[in-house]
C-alpha cells in the first residue's frame, strides 16, 4: 500500500504546478495581444469627454427659428411659380426666407434644390448655396468673417461622422482663427454639427484610435467589425485568465508577502503586485466595457446590410389645385408648408408654431384627420416592406429617451409599434426612417448606454458622468501598462 500511494502524493504537486504555469503563460500571451488595442481604446476613451463636453466649441444658435408665413409675405402660390417656370413635376417644396426675401425652395425631379422668388417667380441662381451660407451665418451669428470653402457633402468622413445622420449637407468653412466648419441641411433648415480646429483633431484621433475606421478603407465595414470582435474576445480572455491566475496563486502571493514583511525585505515585485491588485479592482469596469463593446459590434455585424431605399415621391403640379397660401390656419402660426403623397392622394403638410403637423388635400382642401399618424404608418410599412401591416400603436416622441437616444438626431418623430415589441421611428416632416428598435437592438442599446457610456450616472450631471467614465478608462490603462512592465521585468 505504501509503495502505491507514495508516488501519487509526490507527482500531484508537480502536475498542478505545471497546469498553473501554463495558465499563467497564456494569460501573458493573450494580454500582450490585447495590450496595444486596450491602450488605444483607453486613451481615446479618455479624450471623449473633452471632445463632446469640456472642449466642445460654442455656437450662438443651435436651432433655427423660421419666420412665419405672415412674416414672409409671399405674393405668389407655388403653383403660379412652377407654371411660370414650366415645371410640371416636383418632389417637394417649402417656403423659406433669406433675410426679408421669401423664396420657394423646390426639390425637383433631379432630387436637387432649386430656388424661386415668392414675389415675382424668378429663378435664383446658386440658391441652395446662398441659403446654406445664410443658415451658417445665422447659427454662428457671424457676419464678419469670410468663407474659406463651401462643399455639398453626400457622404460621411472623419470630421462629419455617421453619428450625425443627416445627408446631404453643405460644409461651410469660415476663414476664422478657430477654423469653424458648420454643416447645414438646407432641406430642413437645420444644422448637422459644427467643429473648430480642436474638435476636428479630437474627432480624427477618436475615429482612428477608438472605432478603427482605417480598417474600413482596407477591407470594408464587415472586415473592421470582425477585427474589432477578435480583439474584444482577446481582451475578455485576458481579463478572465487574469482573475483565474489570481485565484490559483492566491496562497502563493500571500505567502511571499508575509515572508517579505517578516524579514522587512524590500518589495522587489511592486509592479506585479500593483498590476494584480488594481486589476482586481477594475475588473468589473473592464468586463462592462468589453461585454457592451462586443455586444455593440455583434449587433452591428448582424444588422450590416445595404441602406434601406429612401422614400421618394414625384407629384404632378396639376394636382396642386388648392392654394398653398390659403388654409384654415392663421398665417401668423404657420412655420412651414410642404407636400406629401401617400395612398394615391396629395396633401399640404402644414407645421404650426406648436410643432403640430396638419394635412390638407391639395385638390379639395379638406383636412385629413390624424394625418400625421396615417402618414407615419404608411412610411413605416414602406420601410418594413409590408404595405398591409397594421401597427399596434402610434405615438409622437418629442424628446430623447433611453430607447430613442440623442444619437438619432431627429425630433419630433412618430413611434410606430408592431407586434413583437418592434418599434419604427419616423420623421414625417422629411419622410425619413430615424431608426428601428426591435429585440436584440433594444438590449444592445441599453447595455451600451449604461455599461459603456455610464448613462446610469446621468442623475449626477454630465460632468460627474464624464469624470467617472474617465477614471474607469484610466484604471484600465494603468492596469495594462503595469502588466506590460511586469512582463518586461520577468524577461
Amino acid at each position: 500500500m505504501e509503495l502505491t500511494t507514495t508516488p501519487v502524493r509526490e507527482q500531484q504537486p508537480v502536475k498542478s504546478k505545471s497546469a498553473k504555469s501554463r495558465f499563467y503563460k497564456w494569460h501573458r500571451i493573450i494580454g500582450l495581444i490585447a495590450l496595444i488595442p486596450v491602450i488605444s481604446w483607453s486613451l481615446s476613451g479618455l479624450s471623449h469627454p473633452f471632445m463632446s463636453n469640456w472642449f466642445r466649441p460654442f455656437i450662438p444658435k443651435e436651432v433655427f427659428k423660421p419666420s412665419t408665413q405672415q412674416q414672409m409675405h409671399p405674393a405668389l402660390t407655388i403653383k403660379q411659380v412652377l407654371d411660370k417656370n414650366g415645371i410640371t413635376e416636383i418632389r417637394n417644396f417649402s417656403l423659406v426666407s433669406l433675410g426679408t426675401q421669401p423664396w420657394y425652395q423646390v426639390l425637383g425631379r433631379d432630387s436637387a434644390y432649386h430656388y424661386f422668388s415668392a414675389i415675382d417667380g424668378e429663378f435664383i441662381p446658386d440658391g441652395d448655396r446662398r441659403y446654406a451660407l445664410y443658415l451658417a451665418r445665422y447659427f454662428t451669428q457671424d457676419q464678419k468673417h469670410g468663407v474659406k470653402d463651401m462643399t455639398l457633402q453626400t457622404s460621411f468622413d472623419s470630421e462629419y461622422q455617421p453619428i450625425n445622420r443627416l445627408l446631404p449637407v453643405w460644409k461651410v468653412s469660415f476663414n476664422r482663427p478657430d477654423g469653424m466648419d458648420v454643416y447645414i441641411e438646407t432641406g430642413q433648415s437645420r444644422m448637422g454639427t459644427f467643429n473648430n480646429n480642436t474638435r476636428k483633431a479630437f474627432l480624427v484621433f477618436f475615429q482612428q484610435c477608438h472605432t478603427w475606421r482605417f480598417l474600413e478603407s482596407i477591407g470594408g465595414e464587415g472586415f473592421r467589425i470582425a477585427i474589432l470582435m477578435i480583439v474584444v474576445v482577446a481582451m475578455l480572455l485576458s481579463l478572465i485568465s487574469g482573475l483565474v491566475v489570481y485565484g490559483l496563486y492566491w496562497n502563493r502571493f500571500k505567502e511571499i508577502t508575509q515572508k517579505r514583511k517578516a524579514k522587512n525585505g524590500k518589495d522587489q515585485r511592486f509592479v506585479h503586485r500593483f498590476h494584480r491588485q488594481l486589476g482586481l479592482i477594475v475588473s468589473f469596469v473592464m468586463l462592462a466595457f468589453a461585454v457592451s463593446g462586443g455586444f455593440h459590434l455583434l449587433v452591428k455585424l448582424h444588422n450590416l446590410s445595404p441602406d434601406k431605399k429612401q422614400y421618394a415621391q414625384l407629384i404632378n403640379t396639376a394636382a396642386l389645385v388648392q392654394s398653398n397660401l390659403n388654409f384654415p390656419v392663421a398665417d401668423s402660426t404657420i412655420k412651414r408648408v410642404s407636400l406629401i403623397s401617400f395612398n394615391n392622394r396629395h396633401y399640404y403638410q402644414v407645421l404650426n408654431a406648436k410643432k403640430q403637423l396638419r394635412y390638407f388635400d391639395t385638390q379639395t382642401s379638406s383636412e385629413l384627420e390624424n394625418g400625421d399618424m396615417l402618414y407615419a404608418q404608411y412610411l413605416a410599412n414602406y420601410y418594413r416592406n409590408s404595405p398591409a401591416a397594421k401597427a399596434d400603436s402610434i405615438i409622437i416622441i418629442k424628446s430623447f429617451n433611453n430607447e430613442y437616444g440623442f444619437i438619432n438626431k431627429r425630433l419630433p418623430v412618430e413611434k410606430v409599434s408592431y407586434a413583437g415589441n418592434e418599434n419604427w421611428y419616423i420623421e414625417t416632416s422629411s419622410a425619413k426612417l430615424a431608426t428601428k428598435v426591435a429585440g436584440i437592438d433594444r438590449a444592445e442599446g441599453l447595455s451600451f448606454i449604461f455599461l459603456h457610456k455610464y448613462f446610469g450616472m446621468a442623475w449626477a450631471g454630465k460632468d460627474a458622468r464624464d469624470i467617472v467614465s474617465m477614471l474607469s478608462a484610466l484604471g484600465v490603462l494603468v492596469v495594462s501598462v503595469f502588466g506590460f512592465a511586469a512582463f518586461i521585468k520577468n524577461k
